[in-house]
């Protein structure tokens, strides 16, 4: 049912410029608080840290299993596989936004993993949004007392964080914009 209407979905989007902003760090204004030493769980409860991806782009997505973008995990998928010598990718499962992700977490590996052929990294499902237990990365990308220039919270599932080798947010994405979008390319490989 979503691929059938993930496309219907997309196209109303871009028609009416619904979840489709893109803000960029354009000052290149550095982190006040590194992301590296920012630990966070991943689905198979091993605890990590984002500095194992020192020298390489990280791109940050918040996802959701029963959603009108889950499709886009197939090409977060390609994104990862077509560029994964300059870039990681990492899944936030969250049921933030009208309890899209019920599923324990190794339901969602299991369903992102026989729907979408993932092989990328997948954190514990978490919140995102802000309050008391909002995942720790998220708390720094959306604080821009933390990582320097954004105070967005994701708006919606599927909305994408880059940060630079260097550790620097340069680049956030609506839920809107593709995965393999020219934007996020362009971000990507500049």
């Amino acid at each position: 049912m979503l691929k059938l209407f993930y496309p219907l979905l997309i196209r109303t989007n871009k028609a009416g410029k619904m979840n489709t902003k893109i803000l960029e760090n354009v000052n290149h204004t550095k982190p006040n608080i590194t992301v590296y030493d920012i630990p966070f769980e991943l689905n198979n409860g091993q605890t990590a840290t984002l500095s194992a991806y020192k020298n390489k782009k990280i791109l940050i997505v918040n996802t959701a299993s029963d959603c009108g973008y889950t499709n886009q995990y197939e090409g977060l998928q390609k994104l990862f596989e077509e560029h994964s010598d300059i870039i990681q990718l990492i899944g936030f499962p969250s049921n933030n936004f009208k309890e899209q992700e019920k599923g324990s977490d190794a339901e969602i590996a299991e369903f992102c993993k026989i729907n979408y052929g993932v092989t990328f990294p997948l954190a514990k499902k978490s919140i995102v949004i802000k309050n008391g237990d909002q995942n720790e990365i998220f708390a720094w990308l959306s604080n821009k007392d933390k990582n320097g220039w954004l105070n967005e919270v994701p708006s919606w599932n599927f909305c994408k964080y880059l940060i630079n080798e260097e550790g620097v947010l340069t680049h956030f994405f609506e839920a809107g914009i593709e995965p393999l979008s020219a934007n996020v390319i362009e971000a990507i490989t500049s």
